[in-house]
């Protein structure tokens, strides 16, 4: 329980997290526009798989934009960064973060094996 109000009523925490996705978007608007295009895309996609609070996403989202910085200071083309096949790139990605998938597979799970 001391998770949930961690995650869901820490109005400091959550505040927090407000003051640094502004300062991410605002480094991400600072981003030549296909790079900006991109990471956008991939955020808006990212966030339909957020498990609990989302802050778990949003560190995933920290690293793609350093990840984006250093493609974009080294010249190279934003495709260059993530590959021909983004959503794949993306699928890479979401391995190591928490998402509401992993919570429905492990529902179905734990239903099937409470009842047989």
């Amino acid at each position: 329980m001391s998770n949930f109000f961690d995650d869901y009523l820490n109005i400091k925490r959550m505040i927090e997290e407000k003051k640094a996705y502004k300062q991410q978007m605002q480094r991400v608007n600072a981003l030549p526009a296909d790079y900006q295009y991109v990471f956008k895309k991939i955020q808006g996609y990212t966030w339909q798989f957020v498990a609990g609070a989302g802050y778990d996403m949003m560190e995933l989202h920290w690293g793609l934009l350093e990840l984006f910085e250093e493609g974009a200071s080294e010249g190279k083309p934003v495709l260059e960064v993530t590959g021909e096949d983004v959503a794949g790139f993306v699928d890479e990605l979401l391995k190591n973060t928490r998402t509401n998938t992993e919570d429905w597979r492990a529902k179905l799970n734990r239903e099937i094996h409470d009842k047989i």
